[in-house]
């Protein structure tokens, strides 16, 4: 009876491990979440920052896994070189065993536990009292997390413990290693946490159930079996997503062989030059060498090792996205980033078109860092104007699609901006069209021989291409974008629209036009004045934030 006690016991503890995880991750993730996105993106400039990062991050957050979805989809989407990828995934495998360090040092030789009470009771009362507020109930998230941690941890101890004073493990000491390491693997792809097979493993060596050879063998099978989570994740992606994953999959492997192949002396290193008797520090200092002798040697060899997997896997792109093809609405946050960024990238093209309808040159237009090397893949500008609209038309249904997908794991603040987001696409969808529509009527006026008309189609287009100019420069400034300039924008829009009318009715006078001439004009002006306002409104939507946004929209409009 005490044997299946102390089972339950065990279990109960993995289940209250996995779950603090859990607490633990979520709260760092929504608590700083995009400010660690933000980091990576800033510190993976080199391959040494790269690496750097990704430990930071996975040292906060505790989760390899977590990191090396978040840069998955960033890689999907063309943000990452595959080359940097792998160096984040490589400093992320490192970063988790900080979470061993703490387990170790505190788990074990201090009582723990006994802190964890005040954690726990203090998170669960301010969950209770202010919990609405999100940052105080990621906070709350965050402390009973950490707290069950080491109740979890207390339950594995004593568990194993029970089971070595009725259970003889000493039958099982002659086993070869290689069946450690199986089992290791096996623990990890069922749970899909090396920090549960460490935790796990270090109750038993501390319990002396297993020993120190032993237990380093599973700690090695522990770190292949992370990465079916992320295998699983690159089925469907484009190639520089799963060569990033095949890349992961054959650094674990490489690790795990050199490393079981050469245990023996780098126990002996441990226990003997390092003079490590302690076999929890020991198995811990263990995980730490394997991790970052493996980071040294790859990052050696990461320019051949890069190109080597190049030549893994064709390239399809039947996709428009550019960045959410990629993406996976189980990590929302980093999915609603490249949401964000698919937006962007469609109302650039979207600007694109409509500048090109006018035979505006678009050299200047180009240039958008941020997009200019996709567009150059796809040959977006050497496109003609039906397969222009035709690729916007198919972006916008793949916006739409993810849209509806994304926006069911999404909270109410959350669903507030990817909202504001795809009305965003929606107004650019609604320039698009209008410059479409009035593409007869500015052939009409264009070629006219009546200077009145023509010159009213040339007074258009030159305030068509400083209205896109200083868009284009907005998007580029991005953040430092502000409600006035808006507003400026759109006052001059309006301004202009009434101007050019009255003008056309001043010169109508004293010329020789006819009714149909007045139409054409009458309808271009006023298309032409609502694709212009509908722009605008786009990047209001993408660069403003919801109140100001809204604000926006009670701006006066002058009716057409």
């Amino acid at each position: 009876m005490d044997i299946v006690i102390s089972i339950m016991k065990l279990c109960a503890g993995i289940g209250m491990f996995l779950f603090a995880m859990y607490l633990i991750e979520e709260s760092l993730k929504n608590l700083s979440g995009r400010n660690f996105k933000r980091f990576l993106q800033y510190v993976t400039k080199n391959r040494f920052g790269a690496v750097a990062g990704g430990a930071i991050v996975a040292g906060v957050l505790q989760s390899s896994s977590m990191v090396s979805l978040m840069v998955l989809a960033f890689v999907g989407a063309g943000v990452f070189t595959m080359r940097n990828a792998i160096a984040i995934i490589l400093g992320a495998n490192l970063g988790t065993t900080l979470d061993s360090w703490l387990v170790a040092t505190l788990g074990f030789d201090v009582n723990i536990e006994v802190a964890a009470y005040p954690s726990i009771f203090i998170g669960g009362l301010m969950l209770i009292i202010f919990g609405k507020y999100k940052p105080v109930k990621y906070a709350c998230y965050f402390l009973i997390g950490f707290g069950l941690v080491f109740i979890g941890l207390a339950f594995m101890k004593t568990a194993m413990e029970v089971q070595v004073k009725t259970f003889d493990f000493s039958q099982y000491a002659d086993m070869p290693l290689i069946v450690s390491l199986f089992i290791g693997f096996i623990i990890t792809l069922l749970v899909q946490s090396s920090s549960v097979t460490m935790a796990l493993t270090l109750s038993a060596l501390h319990a002396g159930a297993v020993e120190f050879p032993m237990a380093a063998a599973i700690v090695l099978g522990s770190e292949t079996g992370t990465t079916i989570k992320i295998l699983i994740s690159a089925i469907g992606g484009n190639a520089s997503k799963k060569r990033v994953v095949l890349g992961n999959l054959l650094y674990n492997i490489f690790i795990t062989i050199v490393a079981f192949a050469l245990l023996k002396p780098i126990l002996s290193l441990i226990t003997d030059v390092f003079n490590i008797h302690n076999p929890l520090i020991g198995l811990v200092t263990f995980s730490t060498i394997i991790n970052l002798v493996g980071i040294l040697f790859f990052l050696s060899i990461l320019n051949p090792f890069t190109k080597l997997l190049e030549k893994f896997f064709k390239e399809t792109d039947a996709s428009a996205a550019a960045f959410i093809n990629n993406a996976t609405i189980n990590e929302p946050e980093t999915a609603l980033d490249l949401f964000r960024r698919e937006i962007a990238y469609f109302i650039h093209n979207a600007m694109l078109f409509n500048l090109a309808q006018f035979k505006i040159d678009i050299v200047l237009f180009e240039d958008n860092p941020d997009f200019k090397s996709i567009n150059d893949k796809r040959k977006f500008v050497t496109k003609t104007q039906e397969e222009k609209y035709e690729f916007l038309q198919h972006l916008q249904g793949e916006l739409q699609s993810f849209y509806l997908e994304l926006r069911t794991k999404l909270e109410d603040e959350q669903l507030s901006e990817i909202n504001q987001l795809i009305s965003s696409a929606r107004s650019a969808v609604y320039s698009v069209k209008n410059m479409k529509d009035i593409i007869s009527n500015s052939n009409n006026l264009s070629s006219s021989s009546k200077d009145i008309k023509f010159n009213f189609f040339i007074n258009h287009k030159k305030e068509t291409e400083d209205f896109y100019v200083e868009l284009n420069t907005i998007l580029l400034q991005k953040e430092q974008t502000t409600f006035s300039a808006f507003q400026k924008i759109y006052d001059d829009i309006q301004n202009n629209y009434s101007a050019a009318l009255n003008n056309f009715y001043k010169d109508a006078q004293h010329a020789t036009i006819e009714d149909l001439d007045i139409t054409i004009a009458i309808n271009f002006n006023r298309e032409l004045f609502t694709a212009n306002k509908a722009m605008l409104m786009a990047i209001k939507d993408l660069l403003l934030d919801e109140k100001e946004a809204k604000d926006f929209n009670e701006v006066p409009v002058y009716k057409t």
